[in-house]
C-alpha cells in the first residue's frame, strides 16, 4: 500500500491525534487561567511551588489519562506527542507514513487547541501568569532545561515500552504514562517548565513568542526517546517491543500490530 493509499486509510488516527494534543493543549490553558491568574478565585496559589503546581499536575495528569482511554485514544493509541511516535518508529511499530500523518496531525492540533482556549479566554489567556501555557526554561538555565527534557522523555518512553510489552500491564500503559506527566508537572517543571513534547511547545509559543529556546523543547525530548528506544532495542531486541498504542484495544484491528505484521490496517480499524 502507498503512501496516499495509508494515509486515507488512517485519516480518522490523524485526526484523533489532532483533537487529542488540540484538547489537551485547551485544557492547559484553562486551567493555567484558573490556577495562576490574578483575577481567579484561585489566583493567589504560586506556580514556583510544589503546592502551588499540584493542582496542575493532578488536573492534567486527569486529562491524560481520560485521553488515553477513550474510545478516539483507544483508537489512535494516544501518541499526542512527536517525539513519542518518532520512538515508537524507531522500536519498528509504526509505518513511516504513519509516522509522518502522526506528526503533522499533532503539531496541527496543538496550535488549534491553543488557538481555542485563546478565542474563548481572550486576554486570561495572554496574561503573563498564563501565557498559553507556554513552556520555558528555568533559573537553572538552558543547558539544566535540555537535560532534564532529554531525562524525563527518557523515562517516560522506558516506563511505557516495558508495561506494553507485558500482557499482565499492558493495560496500565496508559496509567503510567498520565501518572508521569502529574509527577513531572509537580517536580520537574521548575527546570524547564515540563514540555516533553515538541508540538506542545510549539503550539503555545506560536501565540505566546519566545522562540528563542524553542530549540530546547524541539530535540531534547526527541533525544531522550529515541536513547531510550535505542536502550531497549540493544536490551532485550526489537521482538519484545509490543503494540505502539498506550493502550491497545483488542476488541478491533490495530493499524500497528498489523504494520507489525506486514500489513496495513483497513480504514475503520482501531
Amino acid at each position: 500500500m502507498n503512501v496516499v493509499a495509508t494515509w486515507r486509510a488512517h485519516f480518522r488516527e490523524y485526526a484523533i491525534e489532532a483533537w487529542g494534543l488540540g484538547t489537551f493543549m485547551a485544557a492547559a490553558c484553562a486551567v493555567a487561567a484558573l490556577l495562576y491568574h490574578p483575577a481567579s478565585p484561585f489566583g493567589g496559589l504560586a506556580a514556583d511551588r510544589v503546592a502551588g503546581r499540584l493542582p496542575m499536575g493532578l488536573a492534567m495528569g486527569g486529562v491524560a489519562l481520560a485521553l488515553v482511554y477513550s474510545p478516539w485514544g483507544r483508537r489512535s493509541g494516544a501518541h499526542f506527542n512527536p517525539a513519542f511516535t518518532l520512538a515508537q518508529y524507531r522500536l519498528g511499530r509504526v509505518a513511516a507514513p504513519d509516522l509522518a500523518g502522526y506528526v503533522a496531525a499533532q503539531f496541527v492540533g496543538a496550535v488549534a487547541g491553543v488557538s481555542a482556549a485563546s478565542a474563548a479566554l481572550g486576554p486570561l489567556a495572554a496574561h503573563p501568569a498564563v501565557d498559553h501555557a507556554a513552556t520555558r526554561p528555568g533559573a537553572a538555565g538552558v543547558a539544566i532545561a535540555f537535560a532534564a527534557e532529554a531525562a524525563i522523555a527518557f523515562v517516560l518512553l522506558s516506563a511505557t515500552a516495558a508495561t506494553a510489552a507485558r500482557p499482565k500491564l499492558e493495560r496500565y500503559t496508559g496509567c503510567v504514562a498520565a501518572a508521569l506527566v502529574a509527577l513531572y508537572i509537580v517536580f520537574e517543571a521548575p527546570l524547564s517548565g515540563m514540555s516533553l513534547n515538541p508540538a506542545r511547545t510549539f503550539g503555545s509559543a506560536v501565540f505566546a513568542g519566545g522562540w528563542r529556546d524553542f530549540w530546547i523543547y524541539l530535540s531534547a525530548p526527541v533525544a531522550g526517546m529515541l536513547l531510550a528506544a535505542e536502550a531497549r532495542l540493544r536490551l532485550v531486541g526489537r521482538g519484545a517491543s509490543g503494540c505502539a498504542k498506550l493502550r491497545h484495544d483488542s476488541r478491533g484491528g490495530c493499524i500497528f500490530c498489523t504494520f507489525a505484521r506486514g500489513g496495513i490496517a483497513a480504514p475503520g480499524a482501531r
